[in-house]
């Protein structure tokens, strides 16, 4: 019995459209996880990055909670792209810079609602619980919004 194991005359154009379009998702969407973590840390009282270099433990849960948080909007946002390659990228990053203002102002406007002095609870030097709320306010938020964008 013979079996013949040769490949599609088009595997190598596709493999290499592959690669490249993995590549391009790669760079929008480490770009829309920076504008997340610089929307982030600019609308949160206090440099974030600072903070989390210093080892805070209150600035390390909220910066990685909301880290998370953009992670969901920029998965959903390129999974729901468009099949065109093109339209693809372009569409993942207007769905993630949307969900990513939609995101901030969400928790922005949350810790208002619930009053936690996000600013002072950040930069304690000991563990407090309110940053759960907030990190959990990120991570929530971040479905509900991935979830709108798909």
């Amino acid at each position: 019995m013979i079996t013949n194991l040769a490949l599609a005359d088009t595997f190598g154009s596709d493999l290499v459209k592959g690669i490249g379009a993995i590549l391009l998702y790669g760079v929008v969407g480490l770009l829309l996880m920076l504008v997340g973590f610089y929307a982030i840390d600019w609308t949160t009282p206090g440099k974030l990055s600072a903070l989390v270099h210093r080892g805070l433990p209150n600035a390390v849960i909220v910066t990685a909670s909301g880290m998370l948080s953009m992670a969901f909007i920029v998965v959903v946002a390129i999974f729901n792209s468009a099949s065109d390659l093109t339209e693809g990228l372009i569409t993942s990053l207007v769905y993630g810079l949307l969900g990513i203002v939609v995101q901030v102002l969400a928790v922005r406007l949350l810790e208002w609602a619930t009053r936690i002095d996000v600013g002072s609870t950040i930069e304690s030097e000991t563990f407090a619980p309110a940053s759960v709320v907030v990190a959990a306010a990120h991570l929530a938020l971040g479905l509900v919004v991935a979830v709108g964008i798909s």
